[in-house]
């Protein structure tokens, strides 16, 4: 039993890693951890592909339970199957080497360097602004890094009063309230989890952030600035996140 039980395992495992393991495929995934749908010509185009083969690399992901599909008129939309699906490619891209490949273009590093500065990773904020929101919370006594990430008493105060939300009477999930998430650029943890999930709405919503183009990056408005300042009066946030 235990062999047999070994043998589905490194089956499925295999099955799983072969998914990703086509460069279309993987950009396709990296695309949709910002977290939105993408029409499947979108994610033909993101990739360089024709549209046939975008169709059939899709389909594979669909078919693996990596990727969600549904139709709104006669456009086909794909997201990630859910949040965990974006945490194994983060998790992934972290194996990655830490620098891009010498002599990127000028258009190519603009965009990375972007991405490092702030995007969104799946539906929380990540790159350095993310961690330095993340800091800023903590050293303000709102979030708990010590054995691990937890919400302080005066961290679920926090998103009542300041963002609205009631973390305490959230719908039942099971995704954790709180979690860290390691960061592919910088090497150190974001908030992530519910709480990281509802910070992100919550900016967006207010016009504190806004997208940078259509991808993932993420940038700071004057409006956020204010905001960021007023939140946290002895902990600012860095200048190059701002």
């Amino acid at each position: 039993m235990r062999t047999t039980t070994r043998t589905s395992e490194s089956t499925e495992l295999a099955r799983l890693a072969g998914l990703l393991a086509d460069e279309t495929r993987a950009a396709m995934c990296l695309a949709l951890v910002d977290g939105r749908g993408w029409t499947a010509t979108e994610l033909a185009r993101h990739a360089g592909v024709a549209p046939s083969t975008a169709s059939e690399a899709l389909s594979k992901l669909v078919d693996g339970g990596l990727l969600v599909e549904w139709r709104q008129g006669r456009h086909r939309y794909l997201a990630l199957a859910g949040p965990d699906v974006a945490e194994l490619i983060e998790d992934l891209t972290l194996r990655l080497p830490p620098h891009p490949p010498a002599g990127p273009t000028l258009k190519a590093a603009t965009v990375a360097e972007a991405l490092a500065r702030g995007r969104t990773c799946y539906d929380h904020f990540a790159g350095r602004f993310g961690v330095a929101l993340t800091d800023a919370m903590t050293a303000a006594g709102l979030v708990r890094q010590r054995a691990g990430f937890a919400l302080t008493d005066e961290g679920l105060t926090w998103f009542t009063t300041e963002l609205g939300v009631g973390l305490e009477t959230a719908p039942p999930s099971r995704r954790p309230l709180v979690r860290g998430c390691l960061d592919w650029t910088q090497r150190r943890p974001h908030l992530a989890g519910v709480a990281g999930a509802r910070l992100c709405t919550g900016f967006f919503e207010r016009g504190w952030v806004i997208r940078v183009g259509s991808g993932r990056a993420v940038k700071v408005t004057p409006a956020g600035r204010t905001a960021l300042t007023r939140l946290f009066p002895t902990h600012p946030l860095p200048a190059d996140v701002l």
